[in-house]
């Protein structure tokens, strides 16, 4: 998200710093890969699911393998939503940590609209969840499940509808997505932890101090560093607590600042390194294991009639657009900024609407919230899917309505006439780019007056006595 200040009026969605804009781009163009492999791994699962060899994606989802000895027999189901997932959450806990120390969330000021319109994004889904059940006696246990943003499969959609939003849209729905996966964590942690296990905890505890020492003390080398991790994320899974959290606090530990003498920080560097892991294996696997779900038309028919997932499709489609387009608007009219002058609210609104998809994280919770009830469980994964689908094809409409204004603000940011690697719009400032301007454009002068005399000449010749 980017904002831009200025003496008096804070611009809201305004254009990106050329670092930041460099950062995003390169997360984006990751996340967009991973999440179209996302997206194919949801249909393979659906298909799978859903034909003659739907008892063999039964057997291998409940097929058990680890040791015994260390609590970890698991299903694969279960080392997918555990064991995977942790990778996805410490991609989590390195963006945001980079936010907080070099991004847009370090500034209060600046991180009053992602903040904001993230609780708030995450808020309406869950009163529109409690206020379904409630009318309609249904368990309030899923309250959590609409509120997470699902930011790959948003940016796969984008990739499919072919629209170009432009640089500051795109980094908002990013920093959205980080401040969401930040409060998807602690909901995991506070409200679906049912016992605990102090020793364990307390050697996870010990075993996450040890990771940070190794850190602070410049120690190298990922044969150090993995396999303290799986003990880690070991113990954290045998202490009751999500073994995910372990992910989000090794992520959050590691340091994005460069030093004197760094190209990137160390966590800059891991996070590319591992981000591919975790778009392109971690969570399409999840995907695999975690979508698969009978659907027929009785089943269809009954997420719009029963409250559970009911409330779960109302709070993704209705609850996640009111509630960023509300946040965001509470947030400009507070701090008295105004929005770019390039956009307009209708835009905030489709973005909004984008961020309904609410895939991985809304499928977890949906498991650890409805658990002890398989059925459940599987029609609530089935109210995640249709509403998230929902949500796309309103996102889709209300972006294409403007997608020419997108593509022309896109082309702007990107276009290099002079070719030294910077886009032009960032260099109005330097007075070497208007030097390489001009010598550029009096050659293109020189070579048209060129033109224009062999056009002359050649006339002239026409012209003589036949």
């Amino acid at each position: 998200m980017a904002t831009t200040p200025s003496a008096n009026n804070r611009k809201l969605l305004g254009r990106l710093s050329l670092p930041e804009r460099n950062f995003v781009a390169e997360a984006l163009r990751t996340e967009t890969v991973g999440g179209v492999l996302l997206l194919v791994a949801a249909v393979a699962a659906l298909v799978w699911a859903n034909t003659p060899l739907r008892d063999s994606y039964a057997s291998v989802s409940h097929f058990y393998l680890g040791p015994s000895a260390l609590g970890l027999n698991l299903s694969v189901q279960h080392w997918a939503a555990d064991g995977l997932l942790a990778v996805f959450f410490f991609v989590a806990g390195i963006e945001l940590k980079r936010e907080l120390v070099a991004g847009d969330l370090r500034d209060p000021k600046a991180a009053i609209l992602p903040v904001v319109a993230a609780v708030c994004g995450m808020a309406v889904p869950a009163v529109v969840y409690a206020l379904t059940n409630a009318i309609g006696g249904g368990s309030l246990r899923g309250w959590a499940v609409p509120t997470a943003t699902d930011i790959a499969f948003a940016l796969a959609v984008l990739a499919v509808i072919g629209t170009s939003l432009p640089s500051a849209l795109r980094a908002f729905l990013l920093t959205l997505a980080v401040v969401d996966d930040l409060f998807a964590i602690l909901i995991i942690a506070i409200f679906f932890t049912d016992h605990i296990d102090f020793g364990a905890l307390g050697g996870a505890v010990v075993g996450l101090g040890v990771f940070w020492v190794l850190l602070r003390k410049g120690v190298r080398g990922w044969y150090v560093y993995v396999p303290l991790a799986l003990v880690i994320w070991g113990l954290m899974y045998n202490s009751g607590v999500h073994a995910t959290i372990s992910g989000v606090a090794m992520g959050l530990m590691l340091r994005c600042h460069p030093h004197e003498g760094e190209e990137h920080s160390p966590g800059e560097h891991i996070e590319h390194l591992v981000r591919p892991l975790s778009a392109g294996l971690a969570v399409p696997l999840f995907a695999l294991f975690s979508a698969g779900v009978v659907v027929s038309g009785g089943a269809i028919g009954d997420v719009f009639t029963r409250p559970e997932t009911l409330g779960v499709v109302l709070g993704l489609v209705v609850g996640k657009a009111v509630g960023i387009f509300g946040g965001t608007w509470l947030a400009a009219r507070f701090t008295r900024a105004s929005l770019s002058e390039d956009l307009v609210w209708p835009d905030v609104f489709a973005v909004a609407s984008l961020a309904g998809i609410g895939f991985t994280v809304s499928l977890l919770i949906g498991e650890l919230a409805f658990k002890d009830d398989p059925v459940l469980t599987d029609e609530v994964k089935a109210a995640v899917l249709i509403g998230s689908l929902i949500a796309a094809v309103l996102a889709t409409t209300l972006l294409k309505v403007r997608n020419a204004k997108y593509r022309a603000l896109y082309e702007a940011e990107e276009l290099d006439e002079d070719s030294d690697g910077i886009p032009d719009i960032y260099e109005q400032n330097n007075p070497a780019y208007h030097l390489r301007m001009a010598e550029i454009y009096e050659r293109k002068a020189a070579e048209h007056r060129r033109l224009a005399e062999v056009a002359a000449g050649a006339s002239e010749e026409n012209d003589g006595p036949a």
